[in-house]
């Protein structure tokens, strides 16, 4: 027999509903506005591969990427983070782009130097163009703080690595939106046989990198999706950042391409980081 709800009973249960969605939906809310953006996820992956010399097994790298300061990153949270670094004792560094949401906006572009120059990495220190440090005429301010923090910012150019008689060679790709990438160039500054890594802001240049026989990628511009939703994925991903957003990608048959997208640590547009953490990655590399 069918229980009989009454008018009453029927009201208090759904305005009880609907004060329960209220709760998660401002919960969630504060979560990706207030805490999940300062969180930081540091992921430890190993990188082997028969291309890479023996000398440099267990050859340490740090990736970060993506700290948009001044949207919503902070010069704290920037301190925090080379302290990080460093304690990962990395042998080399690599930034993948977007270090000021709006650089021509930023007025304390001394203190990003003061931090990133405390980065220590004894086989340097490497980076490459976002689409932000570009905009807003960017360019030559970024080139600055980048070069006056003691990194290499890499132009469609490469640079070699030794460790005793053997090398692996760094190249960095202008970025895809705003910049002018030249993979083929780049590619022609190494020699043939060498292991290569690529630094590219735009993880979308994989399939164009694989053609010209580049071993390793490293972007980040995606932001994992920034906001993703649970059984459908990222809610809103960039132009060259939507074939490949987020992880591990093998791209190629024959001699495969290598792909990592970074989360990146800060964010852009909206201040919300859902179910995408921030994320600082340590790579090892090992000879098979």
């Amino acid at each position: 027999m069918t229980k009989k709800i009454s008018r009453r009973s029927f009201l208090k249960t759904a305005a009880g509903s609907l004060l329960t969605a209220l709760a998660a939906g401002s919960g969630s809310y504060y979560y990706a506005r207030e805490i999940e953006p300062k969180l930081l996820d540091t992921a430890v992956h190993k990188i082997i591969d028969p291309s890479i010399p023996q000398a440099f097994n267990n050859f340490r790298a740090v990736q970060f990427s993506d700290t948009h300061i001044g949207f919503q990153y902070t010069l704290g949270q920037l301190e925090k983070l080379a302290g990080k670094i460093n304690s990962l004792e990395p042998d080399i560094i690599f930034f993948t782009g977007d270090l000021m949401d709006e650089p021509n906006k930023f007025l304390q572009a001394e203190r990003i130097v003061s931090i990133l120059e405390q980065l220590n990495a004894p086989f340097g220190k490497f980076a490459v163009y976002g689409n932000h440090d570009h905009g807003g005429y960017g360019s030559d301010i970024y080139k600055n703080i980048i070069e006056k923090s003691g990194f290499r910012l890499l132009l469609n150019e490469s640079h070699q690595v030794k460790l005793g008689e053997n090398s692996i060679y760094i190249a960095g790709v202008d970025d895809a939106m705003l910049g002018r990438p030249d993979l083929k160039k780049t590619a022609g500054s190494i020699p043939e046989g060498h292991y290569s890594i690529l630094l590219s802001h735009a993880p979308d240049l994989a399939d164009k990198a694989y053609e010209n026989s580049f071993h390793f990628q490293l972007s980040g511009h995606s932001h994992g999706g920034q906001v993703k939703i649970p059984f459908f994925g990222a809610l809103v991903t960039p132009p060259y950042g939507q074939k490949y957003y987020e992880g591990f990608y093998t791209i190629g048959d024959t001699d495969p391409l290598t792909l990592y997208v970074n989360r990146g640590l800060g964010t852009t547009r909206l201040p919300f980081r859902f179910l995408s953490k921030p994320e600082l990655t340590l790579f090892t590399f090992h000879s098979s």
